[in-house]
């Protein structure tokens, strides 16, 4: 009963909800999602360690950066992510999606200026704080 309610409450909180809407897409580094968001790097940690308890996360560190991703093994939590992905309609969904866009853009930007051939999506490293 105690997992069903950590799992609830994590989508009961309309930031969870805009992070799961990006992670919907790929794998993110952390810096992407704060970018996306708009919002400081310990709010989005947080965030993401309460979907991570709830088991909907996953996380991968690669050097200094944690990248995230939907957990899609378990059936339930895939069941509930697919319904949260189709019936959450936030109207900041859609600046949040224009702007990791636009950070992804720099990112690479930066990455051929350094002459580096790293993408900046799955696998990926990451050059936010270079």
């Amino acid at each position: 009963m105690n997992e069903l309610a950590t799992m609830f409450k994590a989508l009961s909180d309309e930031t969870r909800l805009r992070i799961i809407k990006l992670l919907e897409q790929g794998e993110l580094c952390v810096c992407d999602i704060v970018a996306a968001l708009d919002m400081v790097q310990p709010k989005i940690s947080f965030h993401l360690g309460a979907l991570k308890e709830a088991g909907f996360i996953k996380d991968r560190r690669q050097g200094r950066w944690i990248h995230y991703r939907l957990n899609d093994a378990d059936l339930f939590r895939r069941m509930l992510l697919v319904t949260v992905c189709e019936k959450a309609t936030l109207p900041a969904i859609a600046e949040d999606r224009k702007r990791l866009s636009r950070f992804i853009k720099t990112k690479k930007q930066k990455e051929a200026l350094a002459g580096l051939s790293v993408k900046t999506k799955v696998g990926g490293a990451c050059l936010c704080a270079k």
